[in-house]
């Protein structure tokens, strides 16, 4: 899993309550298990049309956030099924972060699981975020996860909290596996200087 230490990206602003995970990768691309190839079906069902034309005025479509890597949500974002290909598909689409003022808990928790940092902030701190993703181009913010820091286009900075435990995970880049590798590090250098100790020729 890739490290998330700072960002400096495009936030596009994304308004909506409720989004839920169908919204964000709509059932019928959970065909796959990779976790690529999703980003291409991101918001599939607000972005294109029935006859797969972009709908121009869905804030992705956009040329100002076409990269955008920063979503700037309405409340409970990630409702709905528990589906992980949601994160798979915004992860894969470029977004590395998402605020909002709440999230689904498995949601939530699947995004530190696949990289991406949720931020939750009250609904002013939300607003203000909100005012500087609607500057198109302008619209950049830098998250700083070490800090807890978001610093907006006019140098403002907005305070963040964060579980230490999943701040340490995304800092390092550890997905459930490299947590397992971590733990059992020492084990395992003591078992293979052993084997090597006992049978040199293999």
């Amino acid at each position: 899993m890739d490290k998330f230490t700072t960002l400096t990206g495009v936030a596009a602003p994304m308004p909506l309550v409720n989004i839920d995970t169908d919204m964000i990768i709509p059932k019928q691309f959970l065909k796959t298990i990779k976790r690529t190839g999703l980003g291409a079906n991101l918001f599939d069902e607000m972005r294109f049309d029935r006859d797969g034309n972009e709908i121009p005025d869905f804030v992705l479509n956009k040329s100002a956030y076409r990269d955008a890597q920063i979503l700037v949500a309405g409340e409970n974002f990630g409702c709905g099924s528990s589906r992980e290909h949601a994160p798979w598909a915004l992860m894969d689409f470029g977004i590395r972060c998402v605020i909002s003022t709440s999230f689904a808990d498995i949601f939530y928790n699947n995004c530190f699981k696949n990289g991406i940092l949720p931020i939750v902030l009250p609904q002013e701190d939300v607003d203000k975020l909100m005012d500087d993703a609607e500057r198109g181009s302008n619209a950049v913010l830098t998250v700083d996860l070490e800090t807890q820091t978001i610093s907006g286009p006019d140098g403002g900075t907005i305070g963040f909290e964060v579980d230490p435990f999943k701040k340490h995970c995304l800092l390092n880049g550890l997905d459930d596996i490299g947590l397992t590798v971590e733990a059992a590090a020492p084990a395992i250098e003591a078992f293979e200087a052993k084997a090597k100790a006992e049978r040199p020729w293999v």
